[in-house]
């Protein structure tokens, strides 16, 4: 008799996290950009890096959060519900259930993430022997074109050993602070951006995205290059929120750390 194994494909995998009751800026995933939620803008520039095999958007199980559900199918992408505090179990059961691996991590907010950053990043972790890559650790990107890529063995080890409440509820903090478990590669650029600041948290925020966008309508899916040029033709665009801290929403989880998790 012969016995036929059937083997699990293993999928390139983008998980998306995103919820509506952001406590600084409610519902800024669901801002409208330019005649579009901010999450549509994300989502369909991540769709254009064809390394991607899938597409997850992970959110709570909260009823609010059901209009992601809408916005998922609307783009043809697959929707995951999980816990609203603890993101990083969010991630490790959709990326089991999807059989994903590796695992791009992007947030929600960021609807100048870059396709081409994400592809590049890509290549390179495929090439390398890395458990995770990362340009968020030692930042010289803009802060909103946040990119992370780790491994499915990886993600399983720190769901089981992240124990803190800043650890689940922002998916890798583990990883920075325990760089000699993991194979770690900081992911740079040639300029150092990291004074910039293109994710959404404040009104701020938004109201900087919308201009850049109003600018550079009709496209949707200019590149980082291009904003750039933008900025160095408008140098006040900087000022509209470059007040706010980088990694505020972290510092506040840590100021607020507790034990939630027993190994």
């Amino acid at each position: 008799m012969f016995h036929i194994i059937v083997e699990k494909m293993i999928k390139v995998t983008c998980i998306i996290q995103a919820r509506t009751n952001s406590v600084r800026l409610p519902n800024k995933v669901l801002a409208d950009i330019g005649g579009i939620p901010l999450i549509s803008h994300v989502i369909e520039r991540i769709k254009t890096v064809k390394l991607i095999s899938q597409i997850i958007l992970a959110t709570s199980t909260n009823l609010s959060d059901q209009i992601l559900s809408t916005i998922s199918k609307e783009h043809n992408i697959d929707f995951f519900t999980g816990d609203e505090n603890d993101v990083l179990n969010r991630y490790f059961q959709a990326a089991t259930k999807y059989h994903g691996d590796p695992i791009i991590r992007i947030t929600g907010d960021c609807p100048l993430i870059d396709p081409l950053l994400i592809t590049k990043m890509i290549e390179f972790f495929q090439k390398h022997d890395f458990d995770y890559i990362s340009n968020t650790i030692e930042r010289t990107f803009p802060d909103g074109l946040d990119v992370e890529i780790f491994s499915y063995e990886l993600l399983k080890k720190i769901h089981e050993k992240s124990i803190w409440s800043s650890e689940r509820e922002h998916v890798t903090p583990f990883v920075a602070k325990n760089p000699g478990l993991f194979k770690i590669y900081h992911y740079k650029n040639k300029h150092n951006f990291s004074h910039l600041r293109w994710c959404v948290d404040e009104k701020s925020d938004l109201l900087l995205i919308r201009k850049i966008f109003y600018k550079m309508k009709p496209n949707k899916l200019f590149s980082t290059d291009e904003i750039l040029q933008l900025i160095s033709k408008n140098p006040s665009l900087i000022g509209i929120n470059n007040h706010i801290s980088t990694n505020e929403g972290y510092q506040k989880s840590i100021d607020n750390d507790r034990i939630v998790f027993k190994k």
